[in-house]
């Protein structure tokens, strides 16, 4: 795991990466934000009073020197920011509706980075995924081409590296669904890179089985496949079939994937966050994320429970992103 973080850090050192922190009031974050800082790996942008979170600081024995942060109620260009918003979001909002909603953090610092003013966004220390996911959604927006985003996690252990998709977005995704978030996923692999072999999963391989569940993994594969026929994708596919080659070439002896996946995209997000915690709990793997995919720009949603180092190493992740 921490050659990882290292070729990360070397992929984003100097590039001068503003990330912003909209939980500023948050220890865990105020201390990866200074962290960050000192390290000069990327330039933290925190969302808060500033005599409000020096006083946090000082109370915990360290200082927010050098350290940028912007409070929304004294922001000098909120009202054009407000302009902004009601211009994206297409008369579904006032302007006296913007200025409530712009007061929200996590509001407020997704349009930071809409507006270019930042590259990415790291929230979900003391917010719920949907209120880190929502603003992006609204404003930010999906890439052209991808109808919703999705979240993995790097599965590491020693030198095993593994992509496991989607573990905290899509409750029942249809085919083009799981076929987009299979080609989001590959593109994730690259990006921390891992070479996307990509298993298309199910309690079925290769028709051993016929359901509407197994119908669903099979029209997403020949989809995946035909969108991004350079890619290495094939299911539908039990795990065993999929990581084990013994086992491959008894159950899919001319499947593309001889046991040697590397990105596993399971059928619906019970699946996939049952597997990721097993993987976790049980195989000893480190999970990193949710990392969510599809955006036009990177925000990333951490766990409540989340620690300091936590904060820390989503921060590269999404700069990484942000120059992928």
């Amino acid at each position: 795991m921490s050659d990882l973080f290292s070729l990360l850090k070397e992929s984003i050192q100097g590039k001068n990466t503003r990330i912003v922190f909209p939980e500023g009031k948050d220890i865990r974050v105020l201390k990866a934000a200074v962290r960050l800082k000192v390290e000069n790996i990327i330039n933290p942008v925190v969302i808060g009073d500033k005599e409000e979170l020096e006083k946090i600081a000082s109370d915990a024995n360290f200082s927010l020197t050098n350290l940028e942060i912007i409070n929304p109620n004294t922001y000098e260009k909120f009202d054009e920011m407000v302009a902004s918003f009601v211009e994206r979001r297409k008369g579904k909002v006032t302007l006296e509706d913007a200025h409530k909603i712009l007061k929200d953090v996590n509001y407020f610092g997704t349009m930071l980075v809409y507006l270019e003013m930042a590259d990415g966004l790291v929230s979900g220390a003391i917010h719920s995924t949907g209120d880190t996911v929502r603003p992006a959604l609204q404003i930010i927006k999906t890439r052209p081409g991808v109808s919703r985003t999705s979240g993995v996690f790097i599965m590491a252990r020693n030198d095993d590296r593994y992509v496991f998709a989607d573990c905290a977005i899509n409750i029942s995704p249809n085919s083009t669904d799981l076929a987009e978030i299979a080609i989001e996923s590959a593109k994730t692999a690259e990006m921390f890179g891992i070479e996307p072999r990509v298993a298309m999963l199910s309690f079925s391989t290769k028709g051993s089985a016929h359901s509407p569940e197994t119908t669903k993994v099979e029209e997403a594969t020949a989809i995946a496949q035909e969108m991004a026929p350079n890619l290495v994708i094939d299911g539908e596919l039990q795990f065993d079939a999929a990581i084990v080659p013994s086992v491959a070439k008894q159950k899919a002896p001319n499947s593309k994937i001889k046991g040697d996946a590397t990105v596993f995209v399971f059928p619906t997000l019970e699946a996939g966050n049952i597997g990721y915690k097993i993987a976790q709990r049980l195989g000893g793997f480190d999970a990193v994320g949710p990392i969510l995919q599809g955006l036009n720009k990177p925000v990333n949603d951490l766990s409540r429970g989340c620690s300091e180092e936590d904060v820390y190493k989503l921060a590269i992740i999404t700069a990484a992103q942000a120059g992928f």
